[in-house]
C-alpha cells in the first residue's frame, strides 16, 4: 500500500485539536478536546499512556492551567507524514503569572493519527 496524503479535512481536524489542547492548558476545560477523540484513542507520553476515551477522561489530569505560570504557544508548524499521520512541533513559553517574567521554555513534538474524522492516537515527546 502506497503513501496516502492527509486530506484537507484531516489537516483542519489536526489544527482544531491542537487549538483545543492549547485551550485546555489555559482554561482546564477538556470537553471540547474529548469530542475530537475516537472511543479507542491512544494517548501516549513519555511518562504515561492512556487507552480509550474513558481512561483519558478519568486520568488526563496533568493537562491544564498551572497555578503560578501562564503559557504561550508560538505558531504551530504541521507536517503530513502520510497515512492519516500529522506531526507538529510546538514551542511553549512559560511566564510567571504575578510578574509576566520568563520562567522557562519547552519544545514538544506532537504526532497525531487520524481515523474516521477523529484523533485515534496522540503521541507527545519533549524534544527540547
Amino acid at each position: 500500500m502506497g503513501y496516502r496524503a492527509v486530506s484537507a479535512a484531516d489537516l483542519a481536524l489536526a489544527k482544531q485539536f491542537l487549538g483545543a489542547l492549547a485551550a485546555v492548558a489555559t482554561t482546564g476545560e477538556r470537553n471540547p478536546l474529548y469530542a475530537l477523540l475516537t472511543p479507542d484513542v491512544e494517548w501516549v507520553t513519555q511518562k504515561r499512556s492512556l487507552v480509550g476515551i474513558d481512561d483519558v477522561r478519568d486520568h488526563l489530569t496533568w493537562v491544564g492551567p498551572r497555578e503560578s505560570l501562564d503559557i504561550e504557544f508560538e505558531d504551530l508548524e504541521i507536517a503530513d507524514l502520510g497515512d492519516g499521520r500529522i506531526v507538529s512541533d510546538v514551542h511553549e513559553v512559560y511566564r510567571m503569572k504575578t510578574t509576566g517574567d520568563f520562567a522557562y521554555a519547552c519544545d514538544r513534538r506532537i504526532e497525531l493519527t487520524i481515523r474516521g474524522g477523529r484523533i485515534a492516537r496522540y503521541e507527545m515527546q519533549i524534544v527540547g
